[in-house]
């Protein structure tokens, strides 16, 4: 059996899938498609927090060229790659994508479709798809509007032109930069906080800000009424007030 594209790193609360792909810059093909497919279908049924890194200083360098020539429109009607994008997307858990390098076309979409992105000051994004006669059709022409405004996305998307680490962070592609040695450690720190907390309430977050406009305000009133009413709320709530209390007392 060949090794996996997508190395994984299993903990109790977390998985930590690596693209690596090095001949190609971690480029998605078929099968690192379908062992996306495999990671999801496991955290679908084990909700965990999953980090989305690059091997060798790299993110995704975008689709594989090489397979994407050959596709016809049967394919993209298939959505190969949308459709493993929007599977991630909806994960129960967070997803914390850590961008070192290049994101590109598929490989930037990866990444727009986590729901915390962090990056390294030498990480680039662009989707250049336009270039190569085809658009950015796996999520970049909604979800990058969403994340950085129609204007900046139109310019992304129009031009195919690459951004740098310092814009992606001015234009809040990205939430923070980190020294590359760092980088996963800052990821894992974003997950311990997630740890920290209630894991249903922040499954019911992610549900909430993933919903419709249309479906708000109601859908916060009913995934709260879930809430208020477990024994996790309140022994959280009694611990906080207990401490608050002993903090008082001194």
């Amino acid at each position: 059996m060949p090794d996996p594209s997508v190395r994984l790193e299993e903990r109790a609360d977390r998985v930590v899938a690596t693209l690596d792909r090095p001949a190609t810059r971690n480029a998605i093909d078929q099968r690192m498609v379908d062992e996306l497919h495999d990671l999801c279908a496991h955290l679908e049924t084990t909700p965990k927090t999953l980090i989305l890194t690059g091997a060798d200083g790299v993110f995704a360098s975008g689709a594989d060229i090489a397979q994407l020539r050959e596709r016809t429109a049967a394919d993209a009607r298939r959505g190969i790659n949308s459709t493993v994008f929007r599977r991630i997307r909806a994960l129960p858990m967070p997803v914390i994508a850590a961008v070192d390098g290049y994101a590109l076309g598929g490989g930037a979409e990866l990444a727009y479709a986590a729901d915390i992105r962090i990056a390294t000051p030498r990480a680039r994004f662009g989707n250049p798809e336009t270039g190569l006669g085809i658009i950015a059709a796996a999520g970049a022409t909604w979800r990058l509007p969403e994340i950085v405004g129609h204007a900046r996305a139109s310019d992304l998307l129009l031009t195919g032109r690459t951004v740098d680490a310092d814009t992606a962070l001015e234009w809040g592609l990205v939430s923070a930069l980190h020294e590359p040695a760092a980088l996963l450690t800052a990821a894992h720190e974003l997950a311990d906080r997630i740890a920290r907390n209630s894991p249903r309430a922040t499954e019911l977050t992610k549900r909430a800000l993933l919903a419709p406009p249309e479906a708000h305000p109601a859908i916060e009133l009913e995934l709260q009424a879930e809430l208020f009413d477990s024994d996790d709320k309140r022994a959280r709530m009694t611990a906080f007030l207990e401490r608050r209390a002993r903090k008082d007392q001194r």
